[in-house]
């Protein structure tokens, strides 16, 4: 599975104009967007929930990261992206070949979901295939990319 994974002070998802997915106002999280690919099970959804639930991406006293989500009381927004698996070496339009097929893909996206809450309180989802609108603000900017083929 890959992740994208974002440091955030505020993020929200909209489809259609609905909110479906947002961090608490006021609550400091993470924005995952999320991906699985050929190969992906049960067990790297889970590895992967629990490093990035367990990220320590935010500030201490110090002003250094050293603080976890949950030292901080903070949240979770997951959204599904395929496009994580887009293959764009040969020609201009990428390929999609590595990305999990749709149904086993939100299952893993579940069972990623149902690890983080685990760990994390809030834990916040979009919709699954369906066009979404992303916003947040990237705090810090901190920004890391996560993958299990690679031991993240």
């Amino acid at each position: 599975m890959r992740a994208v994974v974002q440091r955030v002070s505020e993020a929200r998802v909209t489809v259609d104009g609905e909110l479906v997915g947002a961090l608490p106002e006021g609550t400091p999280g993470l924005l995952v967007l999320l991906g699985a690919g050929d190969g992906d099970g049960d067990a790297e959804a889970e590895s992967l929930a629990d490093k990035i639930c367990g990220l320590r991406v935010f500030e201490d006293a110090e002003g250094k990261m050293n603080l976890g989500l949950t030292d901080v009381g903070g949240a979770l927004l997951v959204v599904s992206q395929f496009t994580l698996y887009g293959d764009c070496r040969k020609g201009r339009r990428p390929s999609f070949v590595r990305a999990l097929e749709p149904v086993e893909a939100a299952r893993l996206v579940e069972v990623f979901v149902a690890r983080a809450r685990q760990h994390v309180a809030h834990v916040a989802t979009g919709r699954f295939q369906a066009h979404m609108a992303v916003s947040l603000v990237n705090d810090g900017p901190v920004t890391l990319l996560l993958d299990t083929e690679r031991s993240f």
